[in-house]
């Protein structure tokens, strides 16, 4: 089914998929305000890059230091 109606290959019906899963369930989401945070700012600092012959622009740390404090990874599910 996600090859067929999504796109990416099928991953961004998984991504939909798991999104509606987490909310209905109550679950916390996959990705977070950082995450967010640095999936918009991309396009900003692709046209900074570009304006300056393509030169490397860092990534803003939105977390200030904290993403270092996360202790993994947890997928969470429904028991």
């Amino acid at each position: 089914t996600a090859k067929k109606v999504g796109g990416h290959g099928g991953m961004d019906y998984i991504m939909d998929y798991r999104l509606i899963y987490c909310l209905r369930n109550g679950l916390p989401l996959d990705m977070d305000v950082y995450d967010l945070a640095e999936w918009c700012c991309l396009a900003e600092l692709s046209r900074l890059s570009m304006e300056n012959g393509s030169a490397p622009v860092a990534i803003p740390d939105f977390t200030r230091g904290n993403w270092k404090k996360v202790q993994g990874y947890r997928h969470a599910m429904v028991k």
